[in-house]
Parts: C-alpha cells; structure tokens; sequence
C-alpha cells in the first residue's frame, strides 16, 4: 500500500477523528467542502476482536472520503494486531489511526486514549502491533502533555518506528478541548518527529488555522470542533477565501447532510442530525428557537418545515 500522506499538497486540512459525530454523513460533507483527509469515528479494537455489529459499522464508508483513516483505541497490542489485520483486509481504508489522545474517562478506564502516554513501554508495543500487521501507513493522535510525559518526550521515545503522520492536539488532557494552545511544544516536535505533523486544537476561522500554522510549522491541521455545524470551514481555508455564508448555504447544507444520514442509517439518522442541525443554525437570528424544534424532529419533511 502506499502512503497517501506524501501526496497530500500542503497544508493539509484534515477532519479530526470525533466519537459521536464523525459519522460517514458528515465525513461525505465535509469532504465535498474539500477536507483532505477524514478519520472515522474512535474503533474500538477488543469490539473488533469480538466482532460486534455496532463497531463495523463506524468503519463503514464510501469512496468519496477517501483518503479515510480508521482510527483505533484500546489498551491490549494482541487486540491491535488482530483489529490492524482485519481492517487491512476487509475494510480497506488509506490508514489507520491510533489514539493517544482521547480524555474521555469512560474511556481511561479501559486504560485507552490519552493515558496510555504514561506507558511509554505498552504504546510502543501497541504501535508496533498495528505497523507490524498491516501493510497500511500508520499515523497516531497525541496530546501536547499527560501527566508527566509530554509530546516531545513521547516522539522522542518512539523516532525509530515507522509512524507516517502524528496529529498533536495542543491541549493537555487536563485541559479536555478548551483553554490555551501550546505552539511551542509542536513546533519542537519537529525535532524527534520526520513524518507529518497535524496541530489540532482551537481552529475556529482562517485566522486561528493561519496562527496555528505559523505559529507551530506544522504540514497541516486537524479541525475537530471548528467544523461542527460548519463545514465550508475546509474550502474557507484551501481557497483562501471567506465566501459568504448565506442562510441559504446554511439550511441547504444542513437538509444534504441529513439526506445522507437518513438514507445510512434511517430514522436513527434523523434522530443523530438533531444535535448537528443545533450546530448549523448557531448564530443564527433566532437560534434559540430554532434549536427548540430541531431537536425534535423526527423526518426530512420536519426538517424543511423549519428550515423553510
């Protein structure tokens, strides 16, 4: 398999890996306004191990988000071996994942996600597993600092394994996703780190993504919550330009991406668009009640009746 990130142009914009909200639906939008690159939602590997129904589905995705990432957490290098092997050849994405970066407690507990870069010894046996059982290129999600062990000790510890790409949320995990960006530690991560850097962390606009840029000499950027409700964010910044967000863009937009999550996943879609349809009218004269009705509607039709 190659490795589709040396033929990305830079910068990259990429669609940050988002539980919950990172579904193929909105991946499809966002990739029609031009993200470069889009990460599936978090996969669990001991799910894939015991072959549940729920977890194949994320996986799930359509030619047009490719390049597609999956991206994996978990806390047993056996679970990541088998999940990399299945994925490879069943699946068949552009790459896989691994997330070193998730503060979500439920999932800490599993001793997955951020905490995992206390354990310098078990993350490398985990990235080993997955570089080891897939011909794939294999990327990680990292947090600026967790604990005691910060990014650039954490690359500098790993410099000799075949990581293609790191994305490097520049929050601490204390710091969950809001507060100030650390700039500096990804700008010197450059130094343990030769593959791509994506910073992620408070792209709001084409003022924050240019900061961000400037300010860490990353090849790209990840926009997680940036692109909640908005995702012309990705065809503002690779076109430079600030088109004009009409309500028109706003409700045809929302009423495509519900079309899509209704046709894959059903009335479930319908019901999972609700909280995306919040986002898409923030800001709006009359949010408030907007918000009131969209978060009970049931169908496409109570969809246009609002939005109309």
């Amino acid at each position: 398999m190659k490795n589709f990130w040396k033929k990305l142009n830079r910068p990259i914009y990429a669609l940050a890996p988002m539980a919950g909200v990172a579904d193929s639906a909105f991946r499809q939008i966002c990739k029609s306004f031009g993200a470069d690159v889009v990460y599936s939602e978090m996969v669990s590997a001991t799910a894939i191990v015991y072959n549940s129904k729920k977890t194949l589905e994320l996986m799930k995705f359509s030619k047009a988000e490719r390049p597609f990432v999956v991206q994996l957490f978990g806390s047993k290098p056996e679970h990541f071996a088998q999940a990399a092997k299945f994925i490879t050849k069943k699946i068949k994405p552009d790459g896989i994942d691994i997330n070193f970066g998730c503060p979500v407690k439920k999932v800490a507990k599993q001793g997955a996600g951020a905490v995992l870069m206390n354990d310098l010894s078990l993350s490398r046996e985990i990235i080993k597993a997955v570089i080891d059982n897939t011909s794939l290129p294999v990327s990680i999600k990292i947090r600026s600092k967790v604990g005691e062990t910060d990014a650039v000790n954490f690359l500098k510890k790993l410099s000799d394994l075949d990581i293609k790409a790191v994305m490097i949320h520049g929050r601490t995990v204390k710091q969950g996703n809001s507060g100030e960006v650390d700039f500096k530690i990804i700008k010197q991560a450059r130094k343990y780190f030769k593959g791509i850097i994506l910073a992620n962390g408070g792209v709001k606009d084409r003022k924050s993504a240019e900061e961000l840029l400037r300010l860490t000499g990353a090849d790209g950027i990840g926009i997680g919550q940036g692109a909640l409700g908005r995702p012309w964010i990705f065809s503002q910044l690779a076109t430079h330009n600030s088109q004009l967000i009409t309500n028109k863009l706003i409700f045809q937009t929302a009423l495509e991406h519900a079309k899509l999550a209704e046709k894959l996943k059903g009335k479930s879609g319908i019901i999972e668009m609700r909280k995306h349809l919040c986002w898409y009218v923030n800001g709006l004269a009359g949010a408030g009640e907007f918000r009131k009705r969209l978060v009970k509607v049931k169908s496409i039709k109570d969809i246009k009746n609002i939005l109309k």
